[in-house]
Parts: structure tokens; C-alpha cells; sequence
């Protein structure tokens, strides 16, 4: 199989369609409204609670710029919010690149969008599983699994996607924008990639810890075998 090697990027990249999806909704009051400030045009694709708490900050304006994830992918959520941004037009519109024309030929036969930052960060499994009454099956139903997969297909793709997993960063990202007209510099775009795989690789470890701590007998009586 052969490897894409990318010969071509942007320094500057505009940040014009940005995906939120966080359980930590911290620090959005203020960082939506500066981001659509610095950029009056931005769309946001969001999910669930997030969509919600954004709608509300957004009031008036989330007509036009705030839009559902499931509106966008024409899929609506799994009962429970199970399956929500596991698509291929969120992953092609993450992981594309600007200069190769296969790329932007599939954004347009979707009618997809290039998504220029992701904001994403994870379930609360460690949280969870600290509580005394944790149990198996509630950390279980705590592993995140589209949370993931978006932070490391936006870090991969540092070249041209924002990957936002830690809210502390909300401001060094807006004054990014502020200071290059609404775009994120190759600087800003690979510290966030280098932190992203360092959050989820914690978060895989604390899975792996966890599960392995875990008796066998304690597993089957919990589904009552």
C-alpha cells in the first residue's frame, strides 16, 4: 500500500468550519463568542448536550451559524448518542488536504465541507470510575469511542485541522486567530496535535489499567452469568 506524502501545505490556514463536541463544556461562554467575532461567517457542527449549550450562547445567531451533526451527515444519532460523528464526510472533511485534488473531488461528489478545527474532548472515564459505587458495566459505557478517533484524525492531520482537546486553551487559540486575520499558524496547529495524542493516549491507558484490574468473576456476575 502506498503513503501519501503531502509536499504542499499552508503556514496559515482560515478557519471557516469548526466541529464541538466536548464533555468539558468550560469556557465556551466566552470562546464562541470571540471565535464568531473574529470570524462572522464561521459554521459550527456540534452534537447533543454541546449543541445545546452553544445554541444557547450563540441565541439569535445559531440559525445561521450552528448546525447538528446529524443535519449535516443526513444520519441521525444512535438511540443514546452511541453512534453520532463516526461518518465519512466528518473524516473526510477532517482528514483532507488542501492541495490534493482527489480530496477536494470527494468533498465535492459529498457535499462535504473541509473542517478546519476540532474540538473534542473525552467521557469522563477516569471521573467515573474514581465514584465508590463504579462498577463495570458504568465504566464500560464511559470509553469513548468517536471522541477519539476525531482528536486523532484532526491531529494527524495538523497540516491543516486545529485539534482542541483542553479548554486552558481557548484563549493562546483566539489570540492565534486574532493576530493572522482568523486564521491557525503550523505553530498552533502541531503543539495541539503533539498534546492531543498525549490526551488520548492517557485516556487509553486509563481504560487499559482499568479493564485489567478488573476479575473475571466480577465481569460475568455483572452481566449475571
Amino acid at each position: 500500500m502506498g503513503i501519501n506524502t503531502v509536499e504542499k501545505i499552508d503556514n496559515l490556514v482560515p478557519v471557516k468550519t469548526v466541529l464541538i463536541s466536548v464533555s468539558d463544556k468550560s469556557g465556551l461562554e466566552t470562546f464562541i463568542p470571540q471565535l464568531t467575532k473574529i470570524n462572522p461567517e464561521v459554521r459550527i457542527l456540534s452534537t447533543g448536550g454541546t449543541f445545546n449549550t452553544i445554541r444557547e450562547i450563540l441565541g439569535d445567531r445559531a440559525a445561521t451559524l450552528l448546525a447538528q451533526v446529524s443535519d449535516y451527515t443526513g444520519q441521525p444519532e444512535t438511540q443514546g448518542g452511541l453512534v453520532k460523528t463516526l461518518d465519512f464526510k466528518i473524516y473526510l472533511g477532517i482528514l483532507t488536504e488542501t492541495y490534493n485534488p482527489s480530496h477536494q473531488a470527494d468533498l465535492k461528489r459529498t457535499d462535504a465541507s473541509a473542517i478546519d478545527m476540532v474540538i473534542v474532548n473525552l467521557y469522563p472515564f477516569k471521573e467515573t470510575i474514581a465514584k465508590p459505587d463504579a462498577f463495570v458495566e458504568m465504566a464500560r459505557g464511559n470509553i469513548d469511542i468517536g471522541g477519539p478517533c476525531m482528536i486523532r484524525a484532526s491531529a494527524k492531520n495538523y497540516l491543516r485541522v486545529a485539534s482542541v482537546v483542553d479548554p486552558s486553551d481557548y484563549p493562546a487559540i483566539l489570540r492565534d486567530l486574532e493576530s493572522n486575520n482568523g486564521m491557525t499558524t503550523l505553530e498552533t496547529r502541531f503543539r495541539l496535535a503533539q498534546k492531543a495524542f498525549g490526551h488520548t493516549a492517557d485516556y487509553d491507558r486509563a481504560i487499559a489499567d482499568y479493564l485489567g484490574r478488573q476479575p473475571m468473576a466480577d465481569v460475568s456476575s455483572c452481566y449475571g452469568f
